[in-house]
C-alpha cells in the first residue's frame, strides 16, 4: 500500500490580520510535526507575509482564466511566483455564493496544475442532499468532472477534501463513521480507474472539525487529515488539530 503523508490545511476564509500571520507561523513552526504538511490559505492580501513566515501557503481560489481583462480575478501564475504551493478549488461557498459549477472547478483545477500550483479540490453534498441519500451521487459528479477534461492521471498531483456542506461552519459534524464511509467511497471509485493512485492519494475531511474531535476522525482508515475552518484562526486550536494527525497513515 502507497504511503501518505497526513495533512491539515487551515482555510482562513476572509479573516486574518498581519499579528495572526505572525501569531500562527510562530506556534507552527515551533513544534515538530512528524510526516505531515501543514497548509495555511490566507486572504489573498496576506499570502505574501504568509509565504514569508515560512509556512506552506496556499490561495482560497484563482482564476480559470490567462492573465486578461478580468477585474478582481487573480492569476494562477502570479500566485506559484509568489511562492505558494496550493489552491482550494470548488469550495462550498465558491460553488453556492459564486455559483461556480463542476465545470468551472474542473477549469480552475486544470489552471493550477498547468502553473505548478496543487489544487485540493473541495467536494461535498449539502444537508437536502445528504437527506435524500443523494451524497454518492453528487460527491462522484464533482470527481467525474475533473476526471472528464483531465483524466484520471491529474489527481495524482492533488489532494480530494471532502467537506459535507451540512457541516461547514454549522457545528454539526459526520459522524466518524459516516465520514469514513464517504472518504472509503471516493477512494474506491478513483480506485476502479487506477488503484495505484487511489492508494496514494491524500484525502481529507472538513465540516467543523476542532481539537475535541479530530483525533477521532483522523483515525479512519481512508482520512487523511483536515481541512480547517474556524480553528485554524486559533494558534492552540489548530496546532493541538496537527498533533491529532500525527500518523494518521
Amino acid at each position: 500500500m502507497a504511503t501518505r503523508n497526513a495533512m491539515v490545511a487551515g482555510n482562513w476564509k476572509m479573516n486574518g490580520s498581519l499579528e495572526l500571520v505572525k501569531q500562527m507561523s510562530d506556534a507552527i513552526n515551533n513544534v515538530e510535526f512528524q510526516k505531515m504538511d501543514i497548509v495555511l490559505f490566507p486572504p489573498f492580501p496576506l499570502i505574501s507575509a504568509m509565504i514569508a513566515s515560512g509556512v506552506a501557503t496556499g490561495t482560497q481560489t484563482v482564476s480559470e482564466n490567462t492573465p486578461g481583462a478580468f477585474t478582481g480575478e487573480v492569476d494562477a501564475q502570479l500566485v506559484k511566483d509568489l511562492g505558494a504551493q496550493y489552491v482550494l478549488v470548488g469550495h462550498s461557498e465558491r460553488r453556492s455564493i459564486y455559483n461556480e459549477s463542476n465545470a468551472t472547478v474542473a477549469n480552475k483545477f486544470a489552471r493550477a496544475q498547468e502553473v505548478g500550483l496543487t489544487p485540493i479540490l473541495c467536494i461535498g453534498e449539502s444537508e437536502s442532499e445528504q437527506e435524500n441519500g443523494q451524497t454518492e451521487h453528487v460527491v462522484a459528479a464533482q470527481i467525474d468532472a475533473v476526471i472528464k477534461k483531465l483524466g484520471v492521471a491529474a489527481l495524482k498531483d492533488s489532494v480530494i477534501a471532502y467537506e459535507p456542506v451540512w457541516a461547514i461552519g454549522t457545528g454539526k459534524t459526520a459522524t466518524p463513521e459516516q465520514a469514513q464511509a464517504v472518504h472509503k467511497f471516493i477512494r474506491d471509485k478513483i480506485a476502479s480507474l487506477d488503484s495505484d493512485l487511489a492508494q496514494g492519494l491524500t484525502i481529507l475531511y472538513g465540516g467543523s472539525v476542532n481539537e475535541k474531535n479530530s483525533e477521532l476522525l483522523f483515525a479512519q482508515t481512508d482520512i487523511d487529515g483536515g481541512l480547517i475552518g474556524g480553528a485554524s484562526l486559533k494558534a492552540d486550536s489548530f496546532t493541538a488539530i496537527c498533533n491529532s494527525a500525527k500518523g494518521t497513515v
